[in-house]
């Protein structure tokens, strides 16, 4: 891609334009051609963090710009450190001007370097206005380091996790050198006394990592570092004399008695990394308020280490489990915590260590009403990582059951946004293959209000899946073949209710899996439980308005078994009211009725009987996302047991929410039949004095909403 024209950005918003498709995941060999347009998007800080860029998108596309940082680290598609550093350095500004440069994770592939047009062979030196480089993760080696330690203007250095066996180097850089970071350098050869005599000549360091990577390490392993950095803390304050942060993390060989003599021999002390080191409860800590350490003997120093660690997974899971122990019986919402969870998980996408303790943190973090206090936007991306962790580990159970605890809140379910298809697909999958019932119930709850949550588009995807229909079928069958009445079953039927709820390729497929048969059964076996039989009837009414599904609802003992649930006074009204739907529906439609015609009159009186008697519901029993499936049955043609349920229904949801039903009941035109039902002079009195009293309540709404917009008027002006 290129810009055929473009206005000159101003300079930091190209870096920000580049930063923002890095975050996105959008920029790649294709996208990044934009940028090579240097008068008018002029990068200078620019960076291509784990992106897919080649070594020619690179060089054509960010090369010819002068470039003061850049952030190469974990790019994807084998492009080199080699590369980077001949491709910089083909380009005079860039080897004046590039000041900070991150290979973190890259392969250097150094051996394959050539000589520049000139005849002088590339190298890291050809950068010489370097001051900040990151070769952490890499192929460094020996020689290589040589060649950085001549750089005039080297102030950061970081070689962790290298297979450098010798620091002696450094020396070259010893005036210059103000911060040197060496995790877990574990092919080091030099003896403690040596390894301490080079470091102690580095006078300018202000900053020394020397941690280790405590969860690898054997017991051999790290003795000379851990020797090294006992006699450093031990040592005279004239060595490092400008020392104001050490971090030896992970150094599990170190005393509280030699952390104490470092303590108070250097006053200008200001950050020490203890983690995993069992000496961060040491007193003499307690006594500098000034000092920040990171640790596991207060909140304050796993806090301090869920910042300073991000990067490190080593570090973070460390951290991350003595969080949990401080915050299993929280009582006080900390979204600044959950900040630092939230941030360690982004930072290690792919790590199951840190996504197996982090996810039992935000639970602990949200659970109950903690959430309500936290920020919308925190809620949202914490959730978005909880599905990233569910797809990621999906065959790992505590995962999955950590990220199903933390979705488990109905006030994230109903308030936070996040993609609540995709989070129904998962936890339907993983609700395939567990069966134990705790989790069973809360899997089939948050299936039941995210089900109620999607957009209609995503409704009609999801309902395309007979696999979700057989799973959901599954528990109701199993709930129903031992009588149990629970809440597992009534949010099962609750999610079926929803999921066919105007879509009939679900309904379809409920009847092609043996739904109706089952739904038989559950309604004749569960005849006192009328939140049971109100779910059931909820679902047969969904499939009742699909004219191509109603010949499979014609069975006489079905019907007649629906009619004595319509004309028994003791059944709640809410069962009653699902039962005249289904018949209404199926009577309305004369050509379609394939049973005994004296069956159809008998309805038909007595739906109009029936509704008559029925009282006003306070409670909100029923919601509808359109109210095209009553068309049909409020024409002026049809009987008035039909019509009755119909305008019966609408003025039931209408008195419980008139501001939102009236615009959909004016947008659909339902409110011109409405009128027409009234002035009709067939129509019964009856429901002409429903649609009556529902049109009067429609203009009551109306007139209200304008008195409202004229107040709001007269305070703005």
């Amino acid at each position: 891609m290129y810009l055929i024209w473009a206005p000159v950005f101003p300079q930091e918003m190209a870096d920000q334009l580049l930063r923002r498709m890095v975050t996105l995941g959008i920029l790649n060999d294709t996208t990044v051609g934009i940028f090579q347009s240097c008068q008018e998007l002029r990068l200078r800080r620019a960076t291509i963090r784990s992106c897919s860029v080649s070594a020619e998108a690179f060089r054509l596309a960010l090369c010819p710009h002068r470039l003061q940082e850049l952030d190469a680290s974990n790019v994807s598609t084998g492009l080199t450190g080699a590369n980077i550093v001949s491709s910089l350095a083909s380009n005079p500004e860039c080897r004046t001007n590039l000041q900070r440069l991150s290979l973190n994770g890259l392969h250097l592939d150094w051996g394959s370097l050539e000589e520049d047009h000139a005849g002088h062979s590339v190298s890291f030196s050809a950068l010489h206005g370097l001051r900040t480089l990151n070769l952490a993760n890499t192929d460094l080696t020996d020689v290589v380091l040589e060649d950085i330690c001549s750089l005039p203007q080297l102030e950061t250095l970081d070689i962790s996790c290298t297979a450098l066996t010798k620091l002696t180097a450094l020396l070259d850089c010893k005036s210059t050198l103000k911060s040197l970071i060496a995790h877990q350098l574990r092919q080091l050869d030099m003896s403690p006394a040596r390894l301490l005599s080079v470091l102690s000549q580095l006078q300018a360091l202000r900053h020394l990592d020397f941690s280790d990577d405590h969860f690898t390490v054997d017991d051999s392993d790290g003795k000379d570092g851990d020797e090294t950095v006992r006699q450093l803390l031990e040592g005279s304050p004239q060595v490092l004399p400008s020392l104001v942060s050490l971090d030896i993390s992970g150094r599990r060989r170190v005393t509280e008695a030699a952390v104490r003599v470092f303590v108070e021999a250097r006053g200008g002390l200001t950050f020490l990394g203890l983690l995993a080191t069992g000496t961060s409860s040491c007193d003499v800590l307690a006594t500098r308020k000034d000092l920040k350490v990171t640790g596991e003997a207060n909140e304050n120093q796993v806090c301090e280490a869920l910042r300073r660690y991000r990067d490190r997974e080593c570090f973070m899971r460390e951290a991350l489990v003595h969080l949990y122990n401080l915050i299993t019986d929280i009582d006080k919402p900390r979204p600044d915590m959950l900040k630092l969870v939230l941030s360690g998980m982004q930072s290690h996408p792919t790590s199951l260590h840190v996504h197996l303790v982090a996810t039992a943190c935000v639970f602990n973090l949200t659970t109950q009403d903690l959430a309500e206090a936290m920020p919308v936007s925190l809620l949202s991306c914490t959730v978005t990582q909880l599905l990233h962790a569910m797809k990621t580990f999906p065959n790992h159970q505590q995962v999955q059951k950590n990220c199903l605890l933390g979705l488990c809140s109905e006030y994230i379910l109903q308030d936070v946004p996040f993609d609540k298809y995709l989070a129904a697909t998962l936890v339907i999958i993983w609700l395939s293959s567990h069966e134990d019932p705790t989790l069973q119930r809360m899997a089939v709850a948050v299936i039941s209000i995210l089900v109620s949550k999607l957009s209609t588009e995503e409704m009609a995807q999801l309902a395309k899946d007979v696999f979700i229909m057989k799973q959901l079928l599954a528990i109701v069958q199993q709930k129903a073949m031992v009588g149990v009445v629970d809440s597992t079953l009534k949010f099962a039927l609750s999610a079926l209710w929803n999921l066919t709820d105007e879509m009939p390729t679900a309904a379809r497929n409920f009847i092609e899996c043996q739904g109706l048969e089952l739904y038989e059964e559950v309604l004749e076996s569960y005849y006192t439980e009328p939140s049971i039989q109100q779910k059931v009837l909820g679902l047969l009414n969904n499939i009742a308005e699909v004219e191509a599904l109603q010949s499979d609802l014609m069975e006489e003992d079905l019907l007649e078994h629906i009619l004595s649930l319509l004309q028994d006074s003791q059944v709640e009204v809410g069962v009653r009211y699902f039962a005249g739907g289904i018949l209404a529906h199926l009577a309305a439609r004369p050509e379609a009725w394939t049973l005994d015609d004296e069956l159809r009159s008998t309805v038909l009186e007595q739906l109009h009987a029936s509704i008559m008697t029925w009282t006003h519901l306070e409670r909100e029993m029923v919601s509808y996302r359109s109210f095209h499936p009553f068309f049909g049955l409020l024409q002026t043609c049809q009987p008035s047991g039909v019509q009755l349920w119909a305008v019966w229904a609408i003025h039931l949801v209408c008195s419980q929410n008139t501001s939102h039903y009236s615009s959909m009941l004016e947008q659909e035109g339902v409110t011109e039949l409405l009128k027409a039902l009234a002035a009709h002079p067939d129509t019964h009195n009856d429901i002409k004095g429903f649609s009556n009293s529902i049109l009067q309540m429609l203009d009551r709404d109306q007139s209200h909403q304008g008195l409202s917009e004229k107040q709001m008027g007269a305070r703005n002006s």
